[in-house]
This record gives C-alpha cells, structure tokens and sequence, in this order.
C-alpha cells in the first residue's frame, strides 16, 4: 500500500498544534501497518464525502482519505465539526 498526501492535507496539518500533528503522524504510522486496528475506528463515509473513508486521529479530530487502487490519498484533516458540520 502506498501512502500519499494532497496540498490540502499537507496544508491543514500544519495549522495543527504540534501535539495533534504528533497525534496525527502515529496515526498514519499504525493506519500503515495495520489499517483495520480497531483504535483508528475506519469507516466509509456518506453525502458529500461518500467516495472517502475516515480514521479518528482523537475524540474529534479525523483523518480523511481516498483508496484509488493500492494507493491511499490522505486529503483532509480536522474536527468532525469542521469536517461535516
């Protein structure tokens, strides 16, 4: 599985507090070798995200990604507010 990122997450994460960006790399690390550990809580997602899956960075925060093939694209981060609200 190949891991990669858009602008747009790059961007998002660095307005992150260093604490979540910490948060948020553990993430991805675990998601990458394991991405069905129950901790991530990784689900599809529905409406104007339908085409995307979702990982838990905290309580709050999540991470949002596209599977094309073997490859996971990581295009969003933010609470579920910001996110869905």
């Amino acid at each position: 599985m190949k891991i990669s990122y858009t602008k747009n997450f790059i961007k998002l994460s660095k307005k992150l507090s260093p604490k979540l960006r910490v948060q948020l790399i553990e993430r991805i690390a675990l998601f990458s070798v394991n991405p069905l550990d129950p901790l991530l809580r990784d689900h599809r997602l529905k409406g104007k995200y339908k085409e995307y899956r979702s990982i838990d960075i905290t309580g709050d925060y999540r991470a949002l990604y596209l599977m094309q093939g073997t490859e996971v694209i990581f295009d969003v981060v933010g609470t579920h507010s910001q996110l869905y609200g």
